[in-house]
């Protein structure tokens, strides 16, 4: 019977097939083992010339694990273990530290967000293809969906992602677990986290990955996260009509946010919208919607603020009268903008539906001519977008 070679023999084989990918070389698993091996004197010392070979071949990173197959440089670090175990409880398979950005996610990740103050967050594990299916489909109380790679940084980031948003209420874990050659498996590992915790050494109780460590986060982190959401484990179920049903379904039952924050979550308070008090005219004009049924399309008149009619539009679709006027330059205000947009949807519907429309006026305007004359700017027209005052003033 042939004899196993040493480990540090195996773990010089490992490296090298490694450093043979060239999708590695971007890879924050194989970037992470190079400098996590360097670091230890065990191994750094027989191994040192071809560890400053493989640092040469570092490219940006651009993920942090691809999930693959077979990943060499993981597998190395399970090797190097043998010589050296405190790489066993020290180690990541990932990138370094993101730096946190504003709002809500603070951390970058490769997910969607759907809605804030929606209950239900979507973990779709491997299946990465879940994410762009089920964050179209409308599902009702779907916040946000993404997938996860590994047991460790990958877990922390989620951890934070959902700690900073207190409507999140629910975590449903779908899609396949990513079970590899080196034992990544971040489903079953985050499903224990949410069950059993941590113990004194931040290692996951119960899981069945090879670094399931949370190392970077405060034990009030866990626990809250913990307190926060209710695990909804469907592990391998990919159906997205089954997952539509199962995120409905929590949403159903929301509890309600939380009524405490850590001191350190990032505040995205949901603030009272007021009614406008004063719109200013838009220099550029104004609009005049008319629909067409006979054509099935809208008309759009613009007019200068003189009340001279200068360019008239017409189309079936409203985003390509929006679409025109904008690259036409013939609205210059945000607020003109938001309120041709509300028009011209209003517009739309009444083709669909056969409903009369009459062209609102914008908020604020006031008529100052007597209720049986027609406002001078309307020349018996629906009100024109474009001219707002506060009560009492003049358009002018």
């Amino acid at each position: 019977m042939a004899k196993t070679p040493e480990p540090l023999t195996r773990l010089e084989a490992e490296l090298r097939q490694a450093m043979g990918a060239k999708k590695c070389w971007r890879c924050g698993c194989f970037q992470d083992t190079v400098n996590t091996l360097l670091g230890s004197e065990r191994i750094h010392t027989p191994l040192h010339a071809l560890l400053d070979e493989a640092s040469n071949l570092f490219e940006q990173k651009r993920y942090e694990c691809l999930g693959c197959d077979v990943c060499w440089p993981s597998t190395a670090q399970n090797i190097a273990a043998e010589l050296d175990p405190a790489i066993a409880e020290g180690s990541h398979c990932a990138t370094a530290e993101p730096e946190q950005q504003e709002g809500w996610p603070p951390l970058p990740g490769d997910y969607r967000v759907v809605r804030f103050q929606a209950p239900v967050a979507v973990c779709t594990l491997n299946s990465d293809h879940l994410i762009g299916e089920l964050a179209t489909d409308n599902a009702r109380g779907l916040s946000i969906i993404g997938s996860l790679h590994t047991e460790n940084l990958g877990i922390e980031r989620l951890i934070r992602n959902v700690l900073s948003n207190p409507n999140i209420r629910f975590l449903i874990l779908c899609g396949e677990d990513t079970q590899r050659a080196i034992g990544h498996l971040p489903g079953q590992s985050l499903a224990s986290l949410l069950r059993h915790g941590v113990n004194e050494k931040r290692r996951i109780v119960e899981a069945k990955g090879k670094r399931p460590f949370i190392k970077n986060l405060d034990a009030c982190h866990i626990e809250a996260f913990r307190q926060q959401v209710q695990l909804i484990d469907h592990i391998g179920e990919t159906d997205p009509a089954r997952l539509r049903d199962l995120i409905e379904e929590a949403a159903s039952k929301d509890p309600g946010p939380v009524s405490t924050m850590l001191p350190d979550a990032p505040a995205i308070p949901v603030e009272t919208a007021h009614t406008p008090q004063r719109l200013v005219l838009d220099p550029a004009g104004y609009f005049v919607v008319y629909p067409d049924p006979v054509n099935r399309q809208i008309a759009l008149e613009h007019y200068t603020n003189k009340g001279v009619l200068d360019r008239v539009f017409t189309a079936a679709d409203p985003s390509a009268l929006y679409a025109t006027v904008i690259d036409e330059g013939l609205i210059s205000r945000l607020d003109h903008a938001a309120y041709l947009g509300r028009e011209l949807a209003r517009a739309e519907q009444s083709l669909l539906s056969g409903d009369p429309y009459v062209q609102d006026r914008a908020p604020g305007m006031v008529q100052e001519t007597p209720p049986d004359k027609p406002h001078p700017d309307t020349t018996e027209k629906p009100a024109a977008c474009g001219c707002t005052t506060t009560k009492g003033e003049s358009c002018d």
